[in-house]
């Protein structure tokens, strides 16, 4: 170092620098405060002007010069020597320092005349805590009121910024006059409107980590007022003494959302009195009038004896008589006028007739025609054809017309439809959790609907009565079955597509998800096979001439972890044991996923049940421990732990743009009915487990995989499923009612607690000659992503194809001891270890070879570890159980430098054990 002089406490700098040369240096770039992330190293930088050496100083104490990075230029206004410097700060120098401020850092310049001082930039680890430290509460408030959700974020370094959500949307108060998001992170709404009522989230967020509080539920009610009276009603007596009312209603406004009812009555009544009616008579008939030209002479009477008073009835009867007043003498036109009134009336009447036959002949004809075409669409439909219309990709309504009371259908848990009206419903038909209850089939489906008529559109024109139905055959059992790898699935060339068709003889039984071993000092590998789901024993975990029993299972039944609000469990819930054993050095336990890995999206939690039955959290993914450690690969969780017990992972979505991963499969097979054949869809976890379970159950119904399954990337945007059947040959095919498209609902996707969602289609053939079926499964989420599934099948068993599907079937390997277990064969294992493990200037090697095997993340859990290389070549096994990958160690070895042999060439079985060039250049 250059000499100090005394020069520690520099004065004050002058306001200009002169440019002739042995001036003090001029600072042109400070260092500034700076923050750690995880466990990356920050840099921080110093220029000065002239300089002639420039050295920083930590906390006090001098940075040693190898430490620096110094670059020299000159500048080309003034030509005096310019110097920068840089140097990095580690995490491991900061959480060493432990002093009564912050970790700090000033840089010191050395000029011909003396020093001068940089400010001090502070160096401090950024976090997040997880836990807010005061979450917003829901809250019921009147129209019009003020509402002031608090939250105060979780500690962090540097603070928390706070963003506040509303139903999932952020809430911007500059294009809300009414919000104000501004006071000290809580949410106030000045005046309460009805649209102000939803869900609340505040969302806390630093270059760290992003946390998100419970939600509060503000409900913005109405309290009901009443409307205007109503006019007096009329008396409700005709006659007498009776009474007359007026009504209000409460819908001034009316209550809303849980608001009060209006107070006070809603009918006044007052007595009245009505006058009686008086019902008409006839005064008596007056005198005849003189003989009319005409023969005749009349007479008139009034109603006036009395007049109809006060709604009284009117008189009955003619007010007016007439009649021939010459006895029939009277000569009209040459004629008696008696002779002259016959001819007329018989005219009348023979017209009356002959109208009266020709309208029955009409209604008769009109009648006949009616009833044949009714027979006719009756024998051709069995129902009546309101409409058809053709399927464009879209979801259509079914329409029932009943036509006799005491049916009732149950289309869903959350509607139950009234049949005795004409009503249109739009949901699914859709069977989830199919274990330990009798299948809801087809028959059991549409008995209630015996007299129900129906319209169905579909992709083409169809109309199907209700009662031409098939019936499925058998139980789905109950329990959970394996499932095969993930993503070991191989290729299947048929009629030049890849057809998917499983081999069911493969398929593990139920008990078979419960893996037992006797395992010693040696170690080795335990697999419940086809489910994804293993657990590695490294060699020296158990003492030396012990033995031990040890399981593995998957729980069958349904996973007594049940998530909060969006909260999803992302795999199988896994037990290994027995508990009260523990290890010298961590097993590796193995879950599969089925979440899209994205640290922005997801935060994926650990969970282990404790002996009381409760769940408690063990780690995040995320998060910096030494007490186990979490490998997150697209489809698995690779775990080391210390303690045997029961464990799950939990995903807590933490934006909209969180996919859940799930596998999208078709299963069909002939019903009872012979003409008719079952198409299934599930939409499962992309998980062996998962798969396993759907392929276990389809094979007791005797279901043929009819094409390879798919991957449906589903979001968490609350948008729904849809499944709808395109393409369907018109004149071979026709589909069944209820089947042609059906919609689910996000929470039910979302929120299925690993119970695989089944949709149900049926299909009829017109002839039994059709036996090749070809059509198209469209399987999409609203404003998301789209699956379509080409099935082009045979229906006969007979014309199929039967291949395994499981590209890697470890049921004839649930448990390997020893050497077998391992890639690595031991001796050069211990090499290795031997090897990265010993301390040299660069560092610890061990942190090389984690860095060349994607280990970048909490190192602190290895270097508590007594070999840290052979723990992270514990967990290499176990990402590798499959594949076996060693040429991509050794390519990892060679890029360290430490040895240049070729680890792939050695086999399980070799035994041979070559060398070890080791090379020191560059100080490895």
């Amino acid at each position: 170092f250059p000499s100090l002089s005394g020069n520690d406490n520099s004065e004050a700098l002058p306001e200009s620098i002169p440019s002739a040369p042995g001036t003090l240096p001029h600072f042109m770039e400070e260092p500034d405060d700076a923050y750690i992330i995880k466990s990356n190293p920050i840099v921080l930088r110093c220029k000065a002007m002239p300089a002639m050496q420039i050295f920083f100083k930590c906390n006090g104490e001098w940075v040693h010069q190898n430490e620096h990075v110094s670059e020299e230029s000159m500048d080309e206004t003034t030509g005096l020597k310019v110097r920068e410097v840089f140097i990095n700060v580690t995490r491991q120098q900061v959480e060493d320092f432990h002093g009564p401020e912050d970790y700090w850092c000033q840089c010191v310049a050395w000029s011909h005349l003396g020093t001068s001082k940089s400010r001090k930039a502070s160096v401090r680890i950024a976090y997040l805590r997880k836990n807010f430290e005061q979450d917003p509460q829901g809250k019921e408030v009147p129209i019009e009121g003020m509402i002031v959700l608090h939250c105060r974020p979780p500690e962090g370094v540097p603070a928390a910024e706070v963003e506040w959500l509303k139903n999932e949307e952020p809430i911007d108060s500059n294009l809300d006059e009414n919000i104000d998001t501004r006071a000290d992170h809580n949410l106030i709404i000045r005046q309460a409107r009805l649209s102000d009522s939803g869900n609340y989230t505040c969302m806390a967020a630093n270059i760290v980590a992003k946390r998100r509080s419970m939600s509060a539920t503000v409900v913005v009610y109405v309290n009901g007022g009443w409307s205007s009276w109503t006019e007096w009603s009329n008396c409700n007596a005709r006659c007498g003494r009776g009474w007359q009312k007026r009504s209000r209603t409460c819908t001034n406004p009316a209550p809303l959302n849980g608001g009060a009812f209006c107070e006070g009555m809603s009918v006044q009544k007052i007595t009245c009195t009505s006058l009686c009616p008086v019902d008409g008579n006839w005064e008596v008939w007056s005198e005849w009038s003189v003989c009319s030209p005409e023969c005749e002479h009349l007479r008139v009477r009034e109603c006036i004896a009395p007049p109809p008073r006060n709604g009284g009835k009117y008189c009955e009867g003619l007010s007016q008589e007439s009649e021939n007043c010459t006895e029939g003498l009277c000569i009209q036109d040459k004629k008696p006028l008696h002779e002259i009134k016959s001819q007329n009336i018989e005219t009348a009447s023979d017209i009356a007739l002959y109208s009266g036959l020709g309208a029955a002949v009409i209604a008769v004809a009109v009648l006949v025609v009616g009833v044949t075409l009714y027979r006719r669409s009756q024998s051709e439909y069995g129902v009546d054809v309101i409409d058809s219309s053709a399927l464009t990709g879209g979801f259509q309504t079914f329409n029932f017309k009943t036509v006799r009371q005491g049916n009732s259908l149950l289309l869903n848990s959350s509607m139950q439809p009234d049949l005795t009206v004409s009503r249109t419903y739009s949901g699914p038909i859709c069977l989830q959790d199919p274990m330990d209850k009798e299948l809801m089939t087809e028959s059991s489906l549409f008995n209630p609907l015996s007299d129900i008529k129906v319209k169905v559109q579909s992709s083409f024109m169809v109309s199907l009565g209700v009662t031409e139905r098939a019936e499925y055959h058998g139980k789905a059992h109950s329990g959970t079955f394996p499932h095969g790898n993930n993503r070991a699935f191989g290729t299947i060339q048929a009629r030049n597509k890849a057809t998917y068709i499983q081999n069911l003889s493969s398929i593990s039984t139920r008990s078979e998800l419960k893996t037992t071993a006797i395992f010693g000092h040696l170690g080795g590998r335990l697999v419940v096979p086809n489910t994804g789901v293993s657990l590695l024993i490294p060699h020296g975990a158990i003492p030396e001439e012990s033995s031990w029993e040890i399981y593995l299972a998957v729980t069958q039944k349904e996973s007594s972890l049940q998530p909060e609000g969006t909260d999803v469990l992302l795999g199988p819930e896994v037990t290994c044991g027995p508990s009260d054993l523990s290890v010298s050095t961590p097993f590796a336990l193995t879950i599969p996923h089925c979440a899209e890995v994205n640290s922005e999206h997801w935060n994926i939690h650990l969970k282990k049940r404790t002996q009381q039955g409760k769940w408690e959290e063990v780690m995040s993914v995320e998060e910096e421990t030494t007490s186990c450690y979490c490998l997150l690969d697209p489809y698995a969780c690779h775990i080391l732990l210390n303690s045997f017990g029961t464990y799950a992972l939990i995903g807590e979505p933490i934006s909209d743009c969180a996919v859940r991963q799930l596998k999208v499969a078709v299963f069909g097979c002939l019903s009872c009915n012979s003409l008719d054949y079952n198409l299934r869809v599930y939409c499962m976890d992309n998980t062996p487990c998962a798969f396993q379970e759907v392929v276990s159950d389809e094979r007791l119904q005797g279901g043929q995989l009819l094409e390879e399954p798919k991957l449906l990337h589903f979001k968490g945007n609350t948008f729904s499923l849809q499944i709808s059947v395109l393409d369907i040959p018109p004149f071979l095919w026709r589909i069944k009612p209820f089947t042609a498209c059906q919609e689910v609902p996000f929470s039910r996707v979302w929120c299925s607690s690993q119970k695989p969602l089944h949709c149900a289609f049926s299909l009829e053939r017109y002839t039994p000659a059709t036996t090749q079926l070809s059509c198209k499964i469209c399987v999409r989420q609203v404003k998301g992503h789209e699956q379509i599934l080409q099935i082009q099948t045979s229906i006969l068993e007979n014309e199929r194809e039967t291949i395994a599907f499981f590209a890697h079937d470890d049921s004839n390997f649930p448990a390997q001891m020893g050497p077998k277990a391992f890639k690595i064969p031991y001796s050069i294992r211990q090499r290795i270890c031997a090897t990265f493990d010993t301390p040299n200037a660069k560092g610890k090697d061990w942190q090389m070879l984690a860095q060349k095997n994607s280990i970048n993340r909490n190192l602190s859990y290895f270097a508590t570890q007594s070999s840290p290389s052979a723990v992270i070549l514990d967990l290499w096994e176990a990402r590798h159980q499959h594949d076996g990958d060693l040429d991509s160690l050794a390519c990892a070895l060679e890029e360290i430098g430490r040895t240049h042999s070729k680890i792939s060439d050695i086999t399980e079985t070799e035994i041979e054990e070559p060398d070890f060039n080791y090379s020191r250049q560059n100080g490895l």
